[in-house]
């Protein structure tokens, strides 16, 4: 959450779900540091979850205003907001049957689906390039990140006595010449940016490299006849891992055995893509002409019905389950996670970021012994983590998206990144000569 203040109007960029342990996350996503109900509009970048997911609090807690975004953006939060509403009162609903178990107080979701919904109507949906007025003398554009579906980096225009102040927001940014969406695009003329430092002091392998690793993953895990769990964020990296599994089986570089895409929303999202080809790059347009099958569908199930979810765990045969949510905490995966974990045989491979303290990331620093529903499981089974999927920028990436604007940027505000990745990024601007700044939380600043 980013808060602008322009003389009566007050604007939050996103507003997205705080995830690590459970009590922590609750405690901070159950508190604004502001009256919601002086909020007079929000912005929002794009769907992932801890961009948009505590939308519903805002809105239960009296926000009444619009909520600005592409209209891919709009349509999948649609879905995504629901579903994580129904997950947290599914899980509670499990962790409340421990909970009684052990003689303990029961707990309460954040929001409901019911919260989730009455929130979607405060959504509206633009395009990009157009700039739209949200406030008196506030104006957005939308400009393509590269990110997922609907990606924006929102320029935001502040029009005070007769000066402009323009303020960009790159938080995610998304990669050049990965599958599926276009490159990210700079807006021009930029006073200040905020920009993310997820991998501000990494670097990717090569889409090539990533595809070459998810195959040799594949062929030993069904030598050893286990199975591969593919924790994976519904929006985006499900497709894009199904977008490689679909090359691979083709170009025969791995055998065809059964692919399960087991989650709801994830089929629903992969519906969305096909309405959004306004996001897509020219060779998944190209593809999409050919009928080519870009998603999978002649090859991969896609399971819904939790009956069909549920017989996974029973069917002994090697098999691939992608299954959200990415970091491991909530949703079907805990389930197969739960099931599979102490299995030698298997495989957990992760595809993309996992925070502090959630259990994805306990997975990815391979410890021991790792929580599930508040029981404790050995892990046994190989971890394999790729990060060349993901669909943040790496440090190469973010230096050239803001390479264009050196000369007129008055500061760059890094934020959206674990300490040593934000201040690594920090000093790689520094030493190119751009102003920078890592804020902390509820810091202020008059931008002139």
């Amino acid at each position: 959450m980013h808060m602008i203040a322009l003389g009566h109007s007050r604007i939050l960029i996103d507003c997205g779900l705080f995830q690590g342990r459970r009590d922590e996350a609750f405690e901070k996503n159950s508190r604004f540091p502001f009256d919601p109900r002086e909020l007079g509009a929000c912005i929002l970048s794009h769907a992932h979850i801890d961009h948009s997911g505590n939308i519903p609090s805002l809105v239960k807690r009296g926000f009444d205003g619009r909520i600005y975004a592409t209209e891919a953006t709009r349509d999948l939060c649609g879905e995504m907001l629901p579903d994580s509403g129904h997950i947290q009162e599914e899980d509670i609903r499990f962790v409340n049957k421990i909970q009684r178990e052990k003689r303990l107080p029961p707990r309460s979701p954040l929001y409901t689906r019911r919260d989730a919904e009455a929130a979607l109507r405060r959504f509206r949906g633009y395009r990009y390039r157009v700039p739209v007025e949200v406030a008196d003398g506030v104006s957005v554009t939308f400009y393509d990140a590269g990110h997922v579906l609907g990606s924006a980096t929102p320029l935001i225009e502040m029009r005070e006595n007769g000066a402009t102040t323009r303020l960009a927001y790159a938080v995610d940014l998304g990669r050049k010449h990965i599958p599926i969406l276009r490159d990210p695009e700079t807006p021009p003329d930029v006073d200040y940016l905020i920009v993310e430092s997820t991998y501000g002091g990494r670097s990717h392998a090569s889409m090539e490299e990533a595809a070459e690793v998810l195959a040799r993953t594949v062929r030993a895990t069904v030598e050893r006849k286990g199975k591969i769990i593919v924790p994976s964020f519904a929006l985006e990296r499900t497709q894009e891992v199904v977008y490689f599994l679909s090359m691979l089986i083709k170009q025969n570089r791995i055998p065809e055995i059964p692919i399960y895409v087991d989650s709801p929303l994830a089929v629903d999202i992969t519906e969305i893509f096909r309405r959004h080809e306004e996001c897509f790059d020219e060779e998944m347009l190209r593809r999409i002409r050919a009928n080519d099958d870009p998603f999978g569908t002649k090859r991969i199930k896609y399971v819904t019905d939790v009956v069909d979810s549920k017989k996974l765990n029973g069917d002994p045969r090697p098999m691939i389950i992608i299954s959200a949510s990415g970091m491991c905490e909530a949703g079907r995966i805990l389930h197969h996670l739960r099931n599979n974990i102490q299995n030698p045989a298997n495989t957990i491979l992760i595809v993309g970021y996992a925070a502090k303290n959630t259990l994805g990331r306990r997975i990815v620093e391979r410890e021991p012994v790792v929580r599930i529903f508040g029981e404790e499981h050995a892990l046994r089974a190989e971890v394999v983590v790729m990060n060349a999927f993901s669909a943040h920028a790496d440090q190469q990436d973010l230096v050239d998206y803001v390479a264009p604007l050196k000369g007129r940027l008055k500061k760059v505000f890094i934020v959206h990144g674990e300490e040593d990745q934000s201040e690594k990024l920090s000093a790689h601007l520094a030493a190119r000569g751009f102003p920078v700044h890592i804020p902390f939380p509820e810091e202020e600043f008059e931008l002139a």
